[in-house]
C-alpha cells in the first residue's frame, strides 16, 4: 500500500467518514510514512499498518489468523516489476507470487471475514497491459525472462481470477471485480519502461 496507486486508493478510502483503512506492506518504515501522511492528509486516525510480504502464503495464514472482526472491502493491488527473474524462498517466480498467487492467497485466507462484513467486496487491481498469460511457462522456465511479459501474464492472470471468484463467492454475496487505475507515473511504471 505504499506505492503510487496503494497509497493514493488508501487516501481516498481513509477521506470517507466511517472507514478504518488498514495498510498491508512489507517495509515498517515506507508503511509508517505512509499511513502518517494518510491521517494527516484525512484527519481519519483509524489508518493502521500490519505486515506482511504477499508473495509470502505463511504471511499471509498469519495475517489473517490475527485479523479481528470482519472486513468489509478487500482491495488486492500488490505488484512487483522486478527486472531480473526473481524467486520467492519457496522457489515461485516473484512476480507470479506477489501479483497472482498473493491475490488468490489474500482472498481464500479471507473470504470468512468478508463474508461476515457489510456489502463485502473484493477489487482486484489489474491493468489494461494485461495479456500474454502462458500457462504452459508461468514461471519462465523455457523462455527468456522479460519483466514486462511477466507483469502482463500476472495482470490476464488477475482478471481470470476476478471471473472465478466473483463467480464462487456470490453464493455469500461477496462482489468481486477488477480494475485499471489508469497509468501512473510509479517506481512500477518506471521499472517496465514506461510513465504515465
Amino acid at each position: 500500500a505504499t506505492g503510487a496507486i496503494g497509497s493514493a486508493i488508501a487516501r481516498q478510502i481513509a477521506a470517507v467518514p466511517g472507514y478504518e483503512v488498514v495498510l498491508i506492506c512489507r517495509d515498517p518504515e515506507q508503511a509508517d510514512r505512509c499511513a502518517g501522511n494518510i491521517i494527516q492528509d484525512t484527519g481519519n486516525r483509524r489508518v493502521r499498518v500490519a505486515l506482511a510480504d504477499l508473495s509470502r502464503h505463511s504471511e499471509i495464514q498469519t495475517l489473517a489468523h490475527n485479523w479481528v472482526g470482519p472486513l468489509d472491502v478487500l482491495i488486492n493491488n500488490a505488484a512487483v516489476t522486478p527486472r531480473v527473474l526473481s524467486h520467492t524462498p519457496e522457489g515461485i517466480e516473484l512476480q507470479f507470487a506477489t501479483n497472482v498467487l498473493g491475490y488468490f492467497w489474500m482472498i481464500a485466507a479471507f473470504t470468512q471475514k468478508l463474508s461476515e462484513g457489510l456489502d463485502p467486496r473484493i477489487i482486484n487491481v489489474a491493468s489494461y497491459w494485461a495479456g500474454g498469460l502462458e500457462l504452459d511457462d508461468l514461471e519462465f522456465e523455457r523462455r527468456g525472462y522479460q519483466n514486462d511479459a511477466a507483469y502482463r501474464q500476472s495482470k490476464q492472470a488477475d482478471r481470470m481470477l476476478t471471473v472465478a471468484f466473483a463467480e464462487q463467492l456470490k453464493a455469500q454475496g461477496i462482489n468481486v471485480n477488477t480494475c485499471h487505475p489508469g497509468d501512473v507515473d510509479s517506481r512500477l511504471s518506471n521499472n517496465l519502461g514506461f510513465t504515465g
